[in-house]
C-alpha cells in the first residue's frame, strides 16, 4: 500500500494552514458534526485507510446513463482534474486539494454512496466519478427530508374542461398527446420506511448528501459540501446527466428520452404556438423551474387580454388624431401658425412658432385621449384579476405536484448556513437545543450593514438621476441654440427633430447604459450584502436577495421615468422669473403638447433596449461559450463520447438559478402596469418579448446548460407580495399620470366650464380655442437681463408660454388664474375618486374569487382522509403483531383447560 493510500490527517500548523488556504480562496470555518443530519454519517479516524472510488473504462456507450456493470443508475457526476498531471511547481497546493477530495468521497463511501471514476477520453486530464444512490439510501434520505410520495391513485373525478367542446380545435394547441402522455395522479403522503409496502416510490437525487459530506477534519473542526469543493477548485463541475441528446433520441434501453421529448415539444421554434408539457417540464427539472414556467405562461396568456384592448386603444388615437380640435389648432397657420412662443432657455434660445410641433401635437394624440383613460382603469382591473386567478391556478399546481405543507421546517438548512453554527439557543417551536450562527445582536448587526448598504446604492441611483437631468438641461441649451439655426438637409425628419426631442432621445440612450452599469455593480453587492446575513435556508436566501435587488432595480429603471412624468415641467416658473436648478441650470420645460409624448418616448426606448439586451445575453452568449468550448476541446479524430462528457462541455447553471429570469419579468410587469396611461401598446410589446422569451429560455435550458438539480417550491416566492405591491402602486401612477402628465384633466375643464359663459365666449361647449386658453401672455420687456434672448424680432412685443397666469397688466400680473385653481381642483378631484373606485373594484374582486378552488379543497380533504387511514390501520397491524404472542399464549393455555374439565366430565 503507497503512502497516499494512508488519509493524512495531522494537524498543519496555524501560519501553514492560512498561508495554504489562502491560495485556495477557502475560509476556515467552524462547523456543527454531520451526524446532526446525515443518518448513514460514520467518522472516519485519523489514520484509517481511505476507500477510494473503483477506476473503471469507458465501455463505448455514448447514452449510457449506468455505470459500467449496467445496473446501477448514475445519479450525480463530480468532475475534478487528476493531480498527478499537474506542474511540478505547484504540486504541494494539489496535494492538499487531492486529501481533501478522497476524504470526500471516502465520506460519501461510508455513508452507503457508490462511486465509479472513469478518466476523460478527450482530456486525460479530466477524471468523472460517478456517483450511484442505492435503494436503502434513497429511502433514508426520503424520510429524513419529508419528501411525500404517490400512496393511492386518485379516485375523484375530474372536473371537464370548458374547452371540450372545441377539441378538434384546440388539440392542435397542446403537445402531441402521443409523445407525452398524461401523468398519472395520486394521492401523496410523507414517506415512512416503516410503511414502505404503501408506497408508490421513485428515485430522488443525491445532492442533499453531496452538499453535506466531510472533507476535512481538524479535530472539533470539521468542513464539508460540495459547493465547498467547487469554489475551492477541489473539483471543476458537479451536476446530475442529461438522459439524452437534445435532437437525438437514445439507443438505450429503458431510457425515457424525456430531453427529447422537451425540446421536439417544447423548446423548438416549430412548437411556438402550443401549450406548455408542465408536469413533464416539472418532472425532468423539478417544481421549481416547473412553477415559473407555468407563472410566465399564465401571464403571457393573461397580456393577451390586455394587448388586445391596449392595440384597440392606440388604433382609436391613430384614427381620432386627424379629428383633435386642439391638435388642428396648433397645425392651422392662422392660429398655431401666428402664436410667438417664448426661448425655453436663456439667451441663445430662439422665439419659435407654435405650428412648428404641429407633428408632435398629432402623435401626442394618439396616447393623449379619452381611451387612455378606459384603458388606465381596465388595467388597474386586469392586474387584479391576473393575481387572483394565479392564485388559483398556483392553488391547483400545489396540489398536484405535491407541494401544498412544503413548510419552512422541512427545508434543510443551507450548507454555508450549517458551516457557522457555533452558538446554542432553545428552538422556539420544538423546544429542543439548536445551534445558530449568530446570537440576536449579531443578527441585528448583519440586517443592519445590508439596509445601510442598500441605501447607500439606492441614494448613488438619486445621484445618477441628478445627473442625467443636468445634462438634459445643458443638452437642451445646446440643441435649441444650434438645432433651429441649422437647416436641416433631410427635410421630412426636419418636423420631428425638435429640442426637445432630441434631449429627450439622447437622455433616454444614456439612461439605459447608466442601468446596464449600475445594474451590474450592485449584483455583485447585493450578493455579498445576502451572504453576509447568512439566511438559513435557501428560500430564505432567495427571498432577501430578492427584496434588495428589486429595490434597487425599482429605482433603477422606474427613476428616469418617474422624473418626466412627475417632476419635469411642474417647477419652470415663468420666462420673466425662471426656476433654476443648482443656480445655474434652467429648468426644462415640457412640450406645449405635454410630457406624455417623451414618457412614452422613455418607456419605448427602455422596454425596447431591455428586451434585445436580454436576448442577446440568454441566446448569444451561452451559444458563443460552448460552442469555443468545443472547438478548444474536440480532438481532430472522431471518438465515441459519453453521456458526462457530453453534459461538462454545456455551460453550468448559474448559482442564483431563476433569479434574473424572475426578474426581468417583474421589471417587465412594472412598465406594462405603472405607466401604461402613457403607453397602450405595452402591453403587446411585452405579449411579443413574452413569446419569444418562454421559448428562449425553454430551448437555452435544455440544448445549451447541463441539467438543473431539480428543487421543490411551493410558489413563486418573494416575487407574489412584490407583485402585489407593483399592482397597488399602478394604480396610483396611472391616476397621476392622468391627471399630471397628460392634458386630459385641463381640455375637460375647459370644455365643461371655460369655453361657456361666464368665462368663455361660445354658446355651447366646445374645444376650439382651448390651445389660446391654455397659453399665458408674457411681455418681452419683462424679461431680466440674464434671461432676455439675445436676437429678437423688431415686431414682437410679446409671447406665449405654457401656463395658467395672468396677463401682463393685470393687477395681479404673472400670478396663477382662476383656471389655474379650478384644473388643480379637478386633478385632486379625479385622483381620489378613480384611486376610490379601482381600490374598492381590486378589494371586491380580491374576496370574492376564492384563492384556492372547491375542488382542489375537496382533493385535500380526500388525501389528508387517506393518510390518516393509512396511518390508523398501520398502528393497528403494529399493535396486533405485538399482541399475536400473548395471544397465541393465554389460547393454548384455554384449550388445556377446556381438555382438562372434559376429561373430569368423563370421569
Amino acid at each position: 500500500m503507497s503512502d497516499d493510500d494512508i488519509l493524512e490527517m495531522e494537524r498543519l500548523s496555524k501560519a501553514e494552514d492560512s498561508e495554504d488556504t489562502d491560495m485556495l480562496g477557502m475560509i476556515e470555518e467552524e462547523v456543527v458534526y454531520p451526524e446532526e443530519f446525515l443518518p448513514t454519517y460514520e467518522i472516519i479516524k485519523e489514520g484509517s485507510t481511505v476507500i477510494k472510488a473503483q477506476l473503471a473504462e469507458f465501455n463505448d456507450k455514448p447514452d449510457s446513463l449506468f455505470f459500467n456493470d449496467g445496473v446501477r443508475r448514475i445519479d450525480f457526476i463530480l468532475v475534478y482534474e487528476d493531480e498527478d498531471k499537474k506542474e511540478f511547481e505547484k504540486r504541494h497546493v494539489y496535494q492538499r486539494r487531492k486529501r481533501r477530495r478522497e476524504y470526500f468521497e471516502a465520506s460519501l463511501m461510508k455513508m452507503g454512496i457508490e462511486l465509479e471514476a472513469t478518466r476523460s477520453v478527450i482530456d486525460e486530464k479530466l477524471m468523472f466519478v460517478k456517483v450511484h444512490m442505492p435503494w436503502n439510501v434513497l429511502c433514508t434520505y426520503a424520510e429524513v427530508l419529508h419528501i411525500k410520495l404517490p400512496i393511492q391513485p386518485n379516485d375523484l373525478s375530474s372536473r371537464p374542461s370548458p374547452w371540450r367542446h372545441f377539441s378538434h380545435i384546440t388539440k392542435y394547441f397542446y403537445p402531441n398527446k402521443n409523445v407525452i402522455r398524461k401523468e398519472s395522479e395520486f394521492f401523496t403522503a410523507p414517506f415512512e420506511k416503516d410503511r414502505l409496502e404503501y408506497f408508490y416510490m421513485k428515485d430522488e437525487n443525491a445532492y442533499y448528501i453531496l452538499s453535506r459530506a466531510p472533507y476535512e477534519i481538524h479535530g472539533s473542526v470539521k468542513k464539508f459540501g460540495i459547493t465547498k469543493l467547487l469554489d475551492g477548485d477541489v473539483y471543476e463541475a458537479a451536476y446530475p446527466l442529461h438522459d439524452c441528446r437534445f435532437n437525438v433520441k437514445s439507443k438505450e434501453d429503458g431510457c425515457p428520452n424525456e430531453r427529447f421529448l422537451l425540446y421536439e415539444e417544447w423548446a423548438h421554434p416549430k412548437s411556438f404556438y402550443k401549450m406548455q408539457p408542465l408536469d413533464l417540464i416539472r418532472k425532468y427539472y423539478g417544481e421549481k423551474i416547473g412553477i415559473y414556467f407555468a407563472w410566465l405562461g399564465f401571464y403571457t396568456i393573461m397580456l393577451t387580454l390586455a394587448a388586445v384592448v391596449g392595440l384597440a386603444c392606440f388604433i382609436y388615437g391613430y384614427k381620432t388624431q386627424d379629428t383633435s380640435t386642439w391638435s388642428k389648432e396648433v397645425c392651422d397657420p392662422q392660429i398655431g401658425g401666428q402664436i410667438v412662443m417664448c426661448p425655453q432657455c436663456d439667451r441663445e434660445c430662439k422665439y419659435w412658432r407654435l405650428n412648428s410641433t404641429c407633428e408632435a401635437s398629432k402623435k401626442l394624440c394618439i396616447f393623449d385621449n379619452f381611451g387612455t383613460l378606459v384603458f388606465a382603469v381596465f388595467m388597474s382591473v386586469w392586474v387584479t384579476l391576473f393575481l387572483e386567478f394565479w392564485k388559483r391556478y398556483q392553488a391547483e399546481l400545489e396540489y398536484e405536484w405535491d407541494t401544498v405543507e412544503f413548510l419552512e421546517q422541512e427545508q434543510p438548512s443551507r450548507p454555508e448556513y450549517e458551516a457557522k453554527c457555533i452558538y446554542e439557543r432553545k428552538n422556539p417551536v420544538t423546544g429542543v437545543k439548536e445551534k445558530v450562527p449568530y446570537t440576536k445582536c449579531g443578527r441585528c448587526v448583519r440586517v443592519s450593514v445590508g439596509i445601510g448598504t442598500v441605501l447607500f446604492w439606492i441614494l448613488l441611483i438619486v445621484a445618477s438621476i441628478v445627473a442625467i437631468t443636468v445634462y438634459r438641461l445643458a443638452a437642451f441649451f445646446a440643441f435649441s441654440a444650434r438645432l433651429r439655426a441649422q437647416d436641416l438637409k433631410l427635410e421630412p425628419l426636419k418636423e420631428y427633430v425638435t429640442p426637445q426631442m432630441a434631449t429627450s432621445v439622447t437622455a433616454s440612450l444614456i439612461s439605459f447604459v447608466v442601468i446596464m452599469i449600475l445594474n451590474t455593480l450592485y449584483e455583485r453587492v447585493a450578493i455579498w450584502i445576502t451572504d453576509f446575513e447568512l439566511p438559513r435556508t435557501k428560500t430564505d436566501y432567495e427571498n432577501s436577495l430578492t427584496l434588495k435587488m428589486f429595490l434597487f432595480q425599482f429605482v433603477n429603471y422606474y427613476s428616469s421615468c418617474f422624473y418626466i412624468a412627475f417632476a419635469k415641467g411642474k417647477a419652470v416658473g415663468y420666462p420673466g422669473e425662471p426656476v433654476y436648478l443648482l443656480g445655474k441650470y434652467r429648468n426644462e420645460e415640457c412640450d406645449p403638447g405635454g410630457c406624455l409624448i417623451e414618457l412614452t418616448t422613455q418607456l419605448s426606448i427602455i422596454m425596447g433596449g431591455k428586451a434585445i439586451w436580454n436576448n442577446i445575453q440568454e441566446v448569444l452568449l451561452p451559444w458563443v461559450k460552448n460552442l469555443i468550448f468545443r472547438y478548444c476541446k474536440r480532438v481532430a479524430s472522431e471518438k465515441v463520447i459519453p453521456r458526462w462528457e457530453q453534459d461538462y462541455e454545456l455551460q453550468p447553471v448559474s448559482k442564483l438559478g431563476l433569479f434574473y429570469e424572475y426578474l426581468e419579468m417583474v421589471i417587465q410587469f412594472g412598465f406594462v402596469t405603472l405607466f401604461v396611461a402613457s403607453f397602450p401598446l405595452a402591453p403587446v410589446l411585452a405579449l411579443v418579448n413574452n413569446l419569444f422569451e418562454i421559448r428562449v429560455d425553454a430551448w437555452k435550458i435544455t440544448t445549451q446548460f447541463r441539467r438543473i438539480m431539480p428543487e421543490k417550491a411551493q410558489d413563486i416566492g418573494a416575487w407574489q407580495p412584490i407583485l402585489q405591491g407593483v399592482a397597488i402602486l399602478a394604480v396610483a401612477t396611472n391616476a397621476m399620470i392622468i391627471a399630471f402628465t397628460s392634458d386630459l384633466i385641463p381640455r375637460l375643464v375647459y370644455y365643461w366650464s371655460f369655453s361657456v359663459y361666464p368665462y368663455g365666449d361660445h354658446a355651447t361647449n366646445t374645444m376650439e380655442g382651448y390651445i389660446n386658453s391654455s397659453l399665458s401672455v408674457f411681455n418681452i420687456s419683462d424679461f431680466t437681463n440674464n434671461s432676455r434672448p439675445a436676437n429678437t424680432p423688431y415686431n414682437i412685443t410679446t409671447c406665449r408660454y405654457r401656463d395658467f397666469r395672468y396677463p401682463p397688466g393685470h393687477p395681479k400680473k404673472y400670478e396663477y388664474n382662476m383656471y389655474y385653481w379650478h384644473v388643480n381642483a379637478a386633478k385632486m378631484a379625479f385622483i381620489i375618486v378613480v384611486e376610490h373606485i379601482v381600490y374598492f373594484t381590486k378589494f371586491i374582486l380580491s374576496y370574492v374569487i376564492p384563492d384556492v378552488p372547491y375542488v382542489v379543497k375537496e382533493k385535500m380533504k380526500r388525501e389528508k382522509y387517506l393518510t390518516q387511514v393509512l396511518l390508523h390501520e398501520t398502528n393497528l397491524k403494529l399493535v396486533t403483531k405485538r399482541m399475536k404472542p400473548d395471544n397465541e399464549e393465554t389460547l393454548k393455555h384455554t384449550e388445556e383447560t377446556v381438555s382438562k374439565q372434559e376429561m373430569d366430565l368423563d370421569f
